[in-house]
């Protein structure tokens, strides 16, 4: 799906510290963009969970650098953007030229999904384009069915899920497409927000298309372009040789999405997701054959570029070229030439327009969960056990005519891993977003975090045990709305060679007069009053290893710290823990001694 563009037959060669003093210029320019869109955002999802990504592209659509900082979801999928928006100008005969600045998030023509939306700006070279700046960003809203970007989880088409931008100049040569940016702030709500985003945004990209044009007053195009490619090729070696590491095969594995568990259509629940791995070589074929169809009228399906293939780029690279081992890893379209994927048209992770996509998600990190646990078949040593997935809530309310919207991310956690435990509570896999500081929060909103704390009792026993979830809990100080999408609810996460399966995630509504309804994954938009309660118990990842194996001390430490009780790390670890809390040893050879 990336072009692979052969270089000029007089193309002149660079030397390899030239071309790693420009490829470490590259990546700072792609790192600084991102710091500067930080600063110069308004919403938390941008600033404070850091939601949004920056990169460089060149001509091609080939990626050159990708902001570090950033979630691989929204830097992964940004050359797609630029592929997306030049098939779109030329089907209608558009040309690019200096001072535009393009706006797109059409999920089937390379964009991550709807809210995730990039302003494109080219970066020209004695007339004629070189490369280009981008930043794409989570918007709080996009004019969908209701308040919010998330939760959207009973849109039943492309159209419910809110405004499309399919390559849209919003400057031209320069001037201000004042029409358009009438239309967004019309059809937006929180738009003072949204509309700010969208500036820094673009200020953030005009940073880095200037920079990019001074690197190349600076060294020269030829150089430039020449250093560009010796960095795809240097990484695509890299590549290559991980994957030559790994023993020929066919690696099958198979994981579940919730769905709609409260849906009584079969159809909508429950859904396999299966990833083949084929390596053969330095090469990887990934066969998504077997995953479930496309659920036609609900936006769980997986746009194939922007979501499905990062998902896979992403956990391959992660797991074959971890940089604790390999240190610094360039990050650009050689990663990714060796790697084909495979996914039926009209599957949920191919879906046919104009099948709804915005709650694509959960689903794509569960997919590169997917990916993972067909990895671990062949590289055992570098794997994680199964990872908690995660969960979104879009929180909303009216002050008079004006709407605020709050998204926020509710963490998974890891599996255990072959050398240490799961990491507790953090965003796993593709979406390595932060959670947003409780003091920024009750700051500017009508909510209340009223707990946040591990989730203590509930692990996936292992060697290695696995990370634990969080619960959070919020609770709404005026009249509002919430909606909620997430995964993880039914299906455990998978233990790995002999560790306990994790434990699902949870979600209630605690009504101020003491109801208390336990949530499925997906709820849509629902009203709520002041002094209702959200309570979002994470999920717990899988163990590693066989847990009468984990050393006695380190349980014993999980039950001091109030991670475990006495009583689990008798009956799932095999450790006695006396009641004065110090170790039996007698009592705990005896119980390991039952499993010989």
């Amino acid at each position: 799906m990336t072009p692979h563009q052969a270089p000029p037959a007089n193309a002149p060669a660079v030397d390899p510290v030239t071309a790693s003093v420009i490829q470490g210029a590259l990546e700072n320019i792609a790192v600084e963009m991102g710091h500067k869109l930080m600063r110069m955002s308004y919403s938390s999802i941008i600033r404070e969970s850091e939601d949004f990504g920056a990169a460089l592209v060149d001509p091609q659509g080939q990626g050159l650098a990708e902001s570090a900082q950033s979630t691989p979801l929204q830097s992964g999928p940004i050359p797609g953007y630029i592929r997306g928006m030049l098939r779109m100008f030329e089907r209608r005969g558009d040309v690019i030229r200096p001072g535009d600045v393009i706006m797109h998030n059409d999920p089937y023509g390379g964009s991550s999904h709807g809210p995730d939306i990039a302003f494109i700006i080219p970066a020209f070279h004695r007339d004629r384009i070189v490369g280009f700046a981008a930043t794409t960003a989570h918007h709080l809203d996009i004019g969908a069915l209701t308040p919010g970007s998330c939760g959207i989880v009973d849109a039943i088409d492309a159209y419910a899920e809110g405004l499309q931008f399919k390559a849209i100049k919003v400057f031209d040569q320069g001037r201000k497409n004042e029409p358009v940016w009438q239309i967004l702030a019309d059809n937006i709500r929180a738009s003072d927000l949204v509309v700010g985003d969208m500036e820094a945004q673009i200020a953030a990209a005009r940073i880095g298309a200037e920079r990019f044009l001074e690197l190349i007053e600076r060294y020269g195009i030829e150089t430039v372009e020449a250093a560009s490619r010796h960095a795809m090729d240097y990484a695509e070696r890299l590549m290559r040789q991980a994957i030559a590491k790994v023993p020929d095969g066919v690696y099958r594995a198979e994981t579940f999405l919730d769905g709609y568990l409260d849906d009584p259509d079969p159809a909508r629940k429950e859904l396999p997701i299966v990833a083949t791995l084929t390596i053969a070589g330095d090469q990887i074929t990934v066969d998504l054959t077997g995953t479930a169809p496309q659920v036609s009228d609900r936006p769980i399906n997986m746009p194939l570029e922007g979501t499905v293939d990062v998902a896979i780029w992403l956990t391959i690279r992660s797991v074959l070229l971890d940089t604790a081992v390999h240190g610094h890893i360039p990050v650009n379209a050689g990663l990714i030439r060796p790697i084909t994927i495979i996914a039926p048209r009209g599957s949920l992770a191919n879906p046919i327009f104009p099948a709804p996509t915005i709650a694509r998600f959960c689903p794509g990190n569960q997919l590169a969960d997917t990916v993972m646990k067909a990895l671990a078949q062949a590289v055992p040593g570098q794997v994680s056990a199964g990872i908690g997935n995660l969960k979104v809530i879009a929180f909303s309310g009216l002050k008079g005519e004006t709407h605020w919207v709050h998204m926020e991310i509710f963490e998974g956690s890891y599996g255990g891993r072959p050398d240490q435990d799961g990491m507790d509570a953090v965003d796993t896999l593709y979406a390595n977003t932060r959670n947003n500081p409780i003091e920024d929060i009750e700051t500017h909103l009508p909510l209340r975090v009223t707990r946040y704390e591990l989730r203590e009792q509930v692990c996936g026993a292992g060697a290695s045990r696995g990370g634990l979830g969080s619960i959070r809990e919020f609770e709404f100080l005026t009249d509002g709305g919430a909606s909620v999408e997430g995964e993880g609810h039914r299906y455990r996460p998978w233990g790995f060679r002999g560790g306990a399966d994790g434990q699902p995630a949870e979600l209630s509504l605690v009504r101020a007069g003491g109801a208390v309804s336990q949530l499925p994954s997906k709820v849509p938009h629902t009203a709520v009053r002041a002094g209702d309660r959200f309570v979002c118990s994470g999920p717990a990842g899988g163990g590693y290893g066989d847990a009468f194996a984990r050393a006695p001390g380190k349980v014993l430490d999980d039950v001091l710290d109030g991670l475990i009780s006495a009583a689990s790390a008798g009956r799932d670890f095999g450790v006695a823990i006396t009641p004065a809390g110090t170790l039996d040893a007698v009592q705990t050879a005896a119980l390991r001694g039952t499993r010989g």
